[in-house]
């Protein structure tokens, strides 16, 4: 069942950051992050009405906490596209974002097979692999910037993870409440402080916004199935599935827009099915 949830968890962040991308295409991405953090608010209350709970202020803390360090390591990835190679920036992040859960589960005792290794060694370089970019779309930037935000990305992206494990599971889906609540309140404070500067920011509108709140739909869905997941099964094994989110990311761009997967790209999609047979038969 993790396995499952695990996919399940790439497959709805993945495509959540595909219409979030395309929303920001045309509206600034700090007024579309509202409307998907507002939306996923919403849908959290909704998620949380309808699963019995008995939830404590350890719980709901951890949950603004991982929801709070979400949303930064969101930014840091964002400034980290626009300042550095995406093919540098985004790889690093997805491979910082799984190993340090990873990291942080064999640390506590989680010991999956060889098989299962195998399979998440696959997943992660898989993760990477999928993200890369061609040579063509980085011209004209330098290696190593981008480098430190993406590490500062990765790790947030890895660490509010392991926040999640802190709450306990008797708390229900009350964390992503939490998380999601933290996060909205982060992006309005500072949206404020832009507008104290009297710089206006346009918010989505149309076919945009329908975007922005699909992306927030997507958002508390796949928070909410990675809570699940953790509680359900091994942290090593959930952390390098749910690092394959560009996966889907890259694939929705293929059919939806008609981008074509480049070599190394569709190298990545064959590693991350070897190694998802590899941990279900783990």
């Amino acid at each position: 069942m993790a396995v499952l949830l695990g996919v399940l968890v790439a497959a709805s962040f993945g495509s959540g950051d595909f219409l979030g991308g395309r929303a920001s295409r045309r509206a600034p991405t700090l007024t579309v992050l509202m409307v998907a953090q507002a939306t996923a608010v919403l849908g959290a209350i909704v998620v949380c009405l309808l699963v019995s709970a008995r939830v404590g202020v350890h719980d709901i803390v951890f949950g603004a906490l991982a929801g709070s360090i979400n949303i930064v390591g969101i930014g840091l990835l964002y400034q980290g596209l626009a300042v550095g190679r995406m093919g540098v920036v985004a790889p690093l992040t997805a491979l910082v974002s799984a190993v340090l859960p990873v990291a942080w589960g064999v640390g506590n005792g989680e010991r999956p097979s060889l098989v299962v290794v195998f399979g998440v060694v696959l997943a992660v370089v898989a993760g990477v692999l999928i993200s890369r970019r061609q040579a063509e779309d980085q011209a004209g930037m330098p290696n190593a910037s981008g480098i430190a935000w993406s590490l500062g990305s990765g790790a947030c992206l890895g660490a509010s993870l392991v926040l999640y494990l802190q709450t306990s599971t008797a708390s229900g889906l009350w964390p992503v409440l939490a998380a999601r609540a933290a996060a909205f309140m982060l992006v309005a404070l500072l949206l404020a402080v832009v507008a104290r500067r009297r710089v206006s920011l346009p918010f989505p509108r149309g076919a945009d916004r329908v975007l922005a709140l699909g992306a927030g739909i997507l958002d508390v869905t796949a928070t909410s199935l990675l809570l699940l997941a953790v509680r359900e099964g091994l942290v090593v094994v959930v952390s390098p599935l749910a690092a394959l989110a560009p996966a889907a990311t890259v694939v929705l761009a293929r059919f939806v827009l008609g981008e074509r997967l480049h070599a190394v790209q569709r190298i990545g999609l064959l590693f991350a099915l070897a190694g998802l047979v590899l941990i279900v038969a783990g």
